[in-house]
Parts: structure tokens; C-alpha cells; sequence
């Protein structure tokens, strides 16, 4: 499985996204999209938006902390 969350260090959501993988034991790999340009462009392109979370959980791009779309994409 492969988990990457798309994020910055002062977005509230993208802190309670990467809690949410820690706490269920998710492994996810994090960019930070502030200090990244090439990540953030990638994120872009994935998900045609500038905000961040940006989860991108085996190809399926859920924008925002949504749990139900998250665990819909982990199948829990």
C-alpha cells in the first residue's frame, strides 16, 4: 500500500490527516509542499488544486481530511 499525504507545516487538516495514519498505524510518506516545488507541482498535477492535504492513498486522490474517502480507499 502507498500513502502519500502532500502537505505544509501550518496546515491544521493536513496535521489531523497524518495523526490519523499514525494512530491507525498507516505508514504514509509526507511532502512538504512549502519548501518543495517539485513536490508541490506534482501534488498539482495529481489533484488540479493548490490546497493542501492532498492524500494520495494507491493512485486514488482525496483532497482535504476526509475519513470516510480515506477508509473507503484503505478498504476498512
Amino acid at each position: 500500500m502507498s500513502v502519500v499525504v502532500y502537505s505544509t507545516p501550518s496546515c491544521g487538516y493536513c496535521n489531523i490527516a497524518k495523526d490519523y495514519f499514525k494512530k491507525n498505524d498507516i505508514p504514509f510518506t509526507e511532502y512538504n509542499v512549502a519548501v518543495n516545488p517539485q513536490k508541490a507541482e506534482e501534488m498539482i498535477k495529481k489533484s488540479g488544486q493548490m490546497g493542501v492535504p492532498v492524500i494520495d492513498i494507491n493512485g486514488r486522490v482525496i483532497v482535504g481530511f476526509n475519513q470516510p474517502a480515506i477508509e473507503s480507499a484503505l478498504h476498512r
